[in-house]
């Protein structure tokens, strides 16, 4: 993480103002668009999804086990099936001539409510990170909301780590995962973070969690930041409004709750979790979620933890699912360097 070794560990792409309209190609504002709109219509006012319609919509891919795609073979493996919990793995496909690889934990968004392991686009996310780190990529189905509660999608996340750590013979030998890192982007980020903390407050036969990713992290709280008040693609206040209430269920307090708000006034004290992993926070100029996710990485940071922040002033919500945008791949490239220098570090020091 070259660009990230600067005393603030900030890194920034790109020399325009972030006060600039960000240009994107017309693919993007097209997909960005049908995006907005399905999630828009599949919600219902009494808080409920339309199911049928949102899995008419959410195009998706079938594993690959024997034909490799763009490099990359992939096959699913179930927890459990009383809970349809499963997850994908990503495998390059010369991972059997490669020295061991490490382990990547990866967490769709879409607000806890929306997308699954096998949605086409994040299908292709977790390739590109399988095929350019490269790494072993595990990529989990949790149970959604409304239907499934705060906090299933924890419990999901943290049950695939121990699976793991039990059945590591089901993942392919050059699997290492004493070198495990957890990636998540929006709703993923923030359920990277609280998997996290679980993991370092728990201990593991083999499952080492050494490093966390957090791309753009869907955190809140009750106090309206000027970019919530901006109104941005994919990210509008009614929208996480009605995602969090959706999340929470009956037991909602409002948005400072500790899963919401992770550095606000309820916050843990995270400066007594041992072993909390190094931490990459992705923040987006055009993001309304930009200032919880700025304050999770300062929150971090006083609480003495190793903490990376990478800014790209020019980038929307998501703006790393798209391969056509130049930061996508600078993204990629830059958590590959995390990767390389934390796993480096963390073999060292179990020699030692």
């Amino acid at each position: 993480m070259a660009e990230a070794r600067s005393e603030t560990k900030e890194s920034k792409f790109g020399e325009k103002a972030a006060a600039k309209a960000a240009a994107l190609p017309w693919k993007t504002r097209v997909s960005l668009f049908a995006m907005s709109m399905v999630t828009d219509v599949a919600r219902r006012r009494d808080g409920s999804v339309n199911r049928r319609l949102m899995n008419f919509l959410d195009f998706k891919a079938p594993p690959s086990p024997t034909k490799p795609i763009r490099g990359v073979k992939t096959f699913d493996l179930t927890v459990d099936p009383h809970r349809k919990l499963w997850f994908r793995v990503f495998v390059p496909s010369d991972a059997h001539n490669s020295s061991p690889l490490p382990v990547m934990v990866f967490f769709h968004g879409g607000g806890f409510v929306f997308l699954s392991a096998d949605n086409k686009a994040y299908d292709a996310v977790c390739r590109r990170f399988a095929r350019r780190v490269p790494a072993i990529v595990v990529s989990v189905n949790y149970r959604l909301a409304p239907e499934h509660r705060y906090p299933a999608q924890y419990e999901d996340g943290f049950d695939v780590l121990k699976f793991l750590d039990q059945q590591q013979n089901e993942l392919p030998e050059t699997a290492d995962l004493s070198q495990c890192f957890l990636i998540g982007d929006s709703a993923g980020g923030n359920l990277a973070h609280h998997v996290a903390k679980r993991a370092a407050e728990s201990k593991f036969r083999q499952l080492k969690v050494v490093g966390l990713v957090a791309i753009q992290p869907f955190f809140g709280g009750e106090e309206r930041t000027e970019p919530d008040k901006r109104l941005t693609q994919l990210v509008t206040m009614e929208r996480t409004d009605w995602m969090w209430k959706a999340f929470m269920g009956p037991n909602y307090e409002g948005r400072d709750h500790e899963s919401i708000n992770v550095s606000g006034p309820r916050a843990a004290d995270i400066a007594a979790v041992e072993g909390f992993p190094a931490t990459v926070v992705v923040v987006g100029g055009f993001d309304g979620l930009q200032e919880w996710q700025r304050r999770y990485y300062r929150w971090l940071k006083a609480g003495g933890k190793e903490a990376h922040l990478l800014e790209y002033p020019n980038s929307v919500h998501a703006f790393y699912m798209f391969p056509e945008l130049p930061e996508s791949a600078h993204l990629i490239s830059q958590v590959a360097d995390f990767i390389h220098a934390h796993s480096s570090a963390s073999a060292s020091s179990m020699a030692a």
